[in-house]
């Protein structure tokens, strides 16, 4: 059990140290407490310790101007940053940010551009409300740039059902705060060839369109691209984690959750390969048949059971 106030270990978030790319912005490494210990009373009158996340806000300036308050785990604060701002098309390269520095005696992050961010106030100011948790809203002008995604044709992005299996096995075996303590979504990147996978980057927060911006800063400040990626989430696939994971250039998404109607509609119209309710060696391909390489597995004969 972690001592109470101590920030747990993170999982490396890649096989190896990737170089950062030319003009990075420097970062501070702010890492917050990840859980926190509390005393409970169960059913059977007993008081005990139990661990829960530590959620926190977090609020962002940029150029000194107040952006949004991202309520986070605070795992990894300034790649969340980043890829926010990535994700809002608020910046369009990770290069047009000088430095982004979390201070969480303030619970703020100041994010300084190198020429400025044109029209923030105009840009910001129209917004659609969602079904984000720890987040809510997405700024509407988002889904007009939906129209300049191109994902890689089904010849050079797909994978194969067994490889499926072994990204959701290569999930189930990963150390969680999940685990722990309950309350927090996941999601990891992962390198998928048709005979082979690989994870890439793994993290968790408090809400799935955190996690997947802390990934989308991830792949920006290293240059990673999305086309032979595969993205997992423990979330439900909303239009908006759709579209965030095809604005990060990957084609193949895998949720242990649904998917909803405007998530399906956008997926199909994007070209991508869609699988939800996935766990263990079950799930549902909705959308993007053509990038999935099917094995089927042989149907069990239903038993029948007799009384006597």
């Amino acid at each position: 059990m972690a001592v109470p106030g101590e920030a747990l270990p993170l999982p490396a978030p890649a096989p190896a140290p990737l170089p950062t790319v030319p003009g990075a912005p420097r970062l501070t490494r702010a890492c917050g407490e990840l859980l926190r210990e509390i005393t409970i009373l169960d059913e059977y009158g007993q008081r005990r310790p139990i661990q829960i996340p530590a959620e926190r806000p977090l609020t962002v300036f940029v150029d000194k101007r107040e952006l949004v308050t991202l309520m986070t785990l605070g795992a990894m604060p300034e790649l969340l940053v980043l890829g926010y701002l990535l994700n809002q098309r608020l910046v369009a390269r990770v290069e047009e940010v000088d430095s982004i520095t979390v201070d969480w005696e303030v619970a703020a992050a100041a994010v300084r551009t190198r020429d400025g961010v044109a029209d923030l106030e105009a840009r910001t100011a129209h917004h659609v409300v969602t079904t984000g948790c720890g987040q809510g809203t997405v700024f509407g002008r988002m889904i007009d740039g939906m129209q300049g995604i191109r994902l890689p044709p089904a010849g050079r992005a797909r994978i194969r059902q067994s490889s499926l299996h072994r990204l959701l096995e290569t999930v189930r075996q990963q150390e969680t705060i999940h685990r722990k303590a309950g309350s927090v979504h996941g999601c990891a990147l992962f390198r998928a060839g048709v005979t082979e996978v690989e994870m890439l980057m793994f993290v968790e927060d408090v809400g799935r369109h955190n996690a997947i911006d802390t990934i989308a800063g991830w792949m920006g400040l290293h240059g990673v691209a999305g086309g032979d990626k595969a993205f997992y989430t423990t979330g439900r696939l909303t239009s908006e984690m759709v579209l965030k994971s095809a604005q990060m250039g990957v084609p193949i998404i895998v949720s242990r959750n649904g998917v909803t109607a405007m998530g399906h509609e956008l997926a199909e119209r994007l070209g991508m390969a869609l699988f939800g309710r996935a766990s263990n060696r079950h799930f549902l391909c909705f959308t993007g048949f053509d990038r999935f390489d099917s094995e089927p597995e042989p149907q069990r004969v239903p038993v029948r059971v007799v009384s006597g």
